[in-house]
């Protein structure tokens, strides 16, 4: 008999809304009760816990309801052969679900799990000024930060999103820098395609607008923080 030691888990992200892969394994609960999840944009998306390695429960921010849900389950069903979903208990919305790795990637790829996708299901269209800017600006935010170009000046990788109708604002999670992306006009999506990196600088604030108006190559300036810009 073949005992599965390691899980797979699909999940959208509650403050970018990608779909990301998580391995799981038993022996991550080596010495420990809880592990914790969170998506390259440096967002929590999960948090396991255990008392006595036979019952598990998740608490899973709902990126739907703005709450987390807490979701048991026995070690058995966390790993074993079938793919398993979990939902938001008030829209009864799949968030996630998980399974043999195979398995998992092959229900993703018969779903269209993107931000688009996400967006449209909830009717955020009305909510954002442009929301295809903003689509595409979320996008380049994501692969900024799975490659390693989104950091802090303190060293840290750990940046939180927060998502307006114009813009996105990052804040590092260790020492509290802050940045603002617009993403509005074409000009806010095209200076985001002409950057490599984004560096939050550390007491300051740094703006992509910044950079166009500044023509600097590093873009990073620092200033107080700007105000909400009114729909046009």
């Amino acid at each position: 008999m073949i005992i599965a030691t390691e899980t797979v888990i699909a999940m959208r992200c509650p403050s970018c809304g990608k779909l990301e892969f998580h391995k799981l394994s038993r022996f991550d609960f080596a010495g420990t009760n809880t592990v914790k999840v969170s998506c390259t944009c440096g967002a929590p998306k999960l948090i396991i816990g255990t008392k006595n390695r036979q019952q598990f429960w998740l608490q899973i921010p709902c990126v739907l309801c703005e709450t987390n849900h807490l979701v048991y389950y026995r070690a058995r069903q966390l790993w074993n052969e079938q793919v398993n979903f979990f939902y938001c208990s008030d829209t009864n919305v799949e968030l996630g679900f998980f399974g043999p790795d195979e398995k998992v990637r092959a229900v993703a790829e018969n779903y269209e799990h993107n931000l688009e996708t996400l967006v449209d299901e909830l009717g955020y269209d009305d909510y954002f000024f442009n929301p295809e800017v903003m689509f595409e600006v979320l996008n380049y935010l994501h692969d900024f930060a799975e490659e390693g170009y989104l950091y802090c000046e303190c060293g840290s990788f750990q940046i939180e999103i927060d998502i307006f109708p114009d813009r996105i604002e990052l804040q590092c999670k260790d020492c509290g820098a802050e940045s603002v992306v617009y993403a509005e006009t074409d000009d806010d999506l095209i200076n985001i395609q002409n950057i490599k990196k984004i560096e939050l600088v550390k007491n300051g604030f740094k703006s992509l607008n910044s950079i166009k108006n500044n023509n600097s190559n590093s873009g990073k300036t620092s200033g107080p923080k700007p105000k909400k810009r009114n729909k046009r």
